[in-house]
């Protein structure tokens, strides 16, 4: 076999497109809200017990550790929701180009990364 292809398997410098880079984080994001949908759930069910499991789940809401991984699940929900929408625009046939891809993830990226601002500015003040 005469393979003359050149082989690449130095990761550093395999450069891919930000297509690549939006489908990758969406994937990662859906794996971290399947994750975290434990405590989600967790925190409704003490939110919803009685007043005095409501009271204590606020308390714990204001530590700094808390807050970060609130905000954490808020970004990964917020970067899924908006990569998902994407998705279903390209389902009917809106930015299936290679033009429109791009586009598309660009605008994933903007509008998660604002969603992801006001998430933080919400969980800290």
């Amino acid at each position: 076999m005469n393979d003359k292809r050149p082989v690449n398997l130095d990761i550093g410098t395999i450069h891919l497109p930000i297509t690549a880079y939006v489908s990758i984080l969406h994937r990662v994001s859906g794996v971290a809200l399947f994750v975290i949908s434990g405590l989600f759930i967790w925190m409704l069910d003490r939110s919803l017990t009685s007043e005095e499991t409501f009271a204590a789940l606020q308390g714990l809401l204001t530590h700094p550790l808390v807050k970060l991984v609130l905000w954490g699940m808020l970004a990964a929900l917020a970067y899924h929701m908006i990569a998902g929408i994407r998705h279903m625009f390209m389902d009917f046939g809106i930015g299936e180009t290679l033009e429109g891809g791009t586009l598309g993830a660009k605008l994933v990226l903007v509008i998660a990364a604002l969603l992801i601002l006001f998430a933080g500015a919400w969980v800290w003040l």
